[in-house]
């Protein structure tokens, strides 16, 4: 099944696609009318349908049936040191396949990558969100932020139910040790999540304080120095999985015409 994201397809019947995806659907997938696709609108509806005219710059589907996924019960947002260009591509990539809401891209002391034009790289990597959800199946758009500075995003003040960060130093407590302290205190999981990796050469002793001063609290991924993207990688697994121990949202609810 081919995905495609349109995020206006939710009220339509007959939905044409982007210029950009009907392109793809003509000239790289070379689909043909009568296939069955499938259409992402990026707020949790997956809308089934044909292909009803296929030009090149010009793809009508009919729609026959919809799904509605339930939102989540929380909302997890990856507070990330800007990687290395793969590197940060792959974090992007496995981030939204991980179920990650939010990417906040952070320039920090010891990043070796330093974007010249903060507007095209967040561009780039909401592009490759965007692929990414397709790939996955995922119906959820994750927003990419602008990389900033550390100074920036502290003067934003962003309340989180959770603030922790991943920290190579003495940080003996677990990810499931932080959120069951949580639970204990509040009587309920946290509704919004924000998870700080810190760059290639680490953060600072300066930017860890200050993290602190804003009430991140440090976890640890284990015994071994991680690669920034393993890092990633595995702390999103670990409190995606913890998070959705919390219970499902809303029934999935879905609808089926002619």
């Amino acid at each position: 099944m081919h995905r495609f994201f349109v995020p206006d397809a939710r009220h339509q019947e007959v939905v044409t696609l982007p210029e950009a995806e009907a392109l793809h659907a003509t000239r790289v997938l070379r689909l043909a009318p009568g296939e069955s696709v499938t259409l992402l609108d990026g707020a949790g509806g997956e809308h089934t349908g044909e292909l009803l005219e296929v030009r090149r710059h010009h793809v009508a589907v009919r729609i026959q049936s919809r799904r509605t996924h339930p939102a989540r019960t929380t909302e997890l947002t990856l507070i990330q040191a800007v990687a290395k260009g793969p590197a940060m591509e792959g974090v992007v990539h496995r981030a939204v396949e991980l179920g990650c809401h939010r990417l906040v891209p952070l320039v920090t002391d010891r990043s070796v990558s330093r974007p010249d034009s903060a507007e095209d790289k967040q561009a780039r990597w909401q592009g490759i969100a965007v692929e990414a959800a397709k790939q996955s199946g995922n119906p959820w758009r994750m927003t990419v932020e602008p990389p900033q500075s550390v100074a920036q995003w502290r003067r934003q003040r962003e309340p989180f139910d959770l603030l922790a960060i991943a920290s190579l130093e003495n940080a003996p407590v677990s990810p499931r040790d932080r959120w069951m302290a949580y639970r204990a205190v509040h009587q309920r999981g946290p509704r919004t999540v924000g998870i700080i990796i810190g760059p290639e050469g680490d953060l600072t002793p300066e930017e860890y304080a200050h993290f602190r001063d804003d009430g991140a609290q440090s976890f640890t991924l284990g015994a071994h120095v991680l690669r920034v993207e393993t890092a990633a990688i595995a702390a999103l697994a670990v409190w995606q999985s913890l998070l959705e121990s919390q219970g499902p949202g809303t029934d999935l609810k879905s609808d089926s015409f002619s």
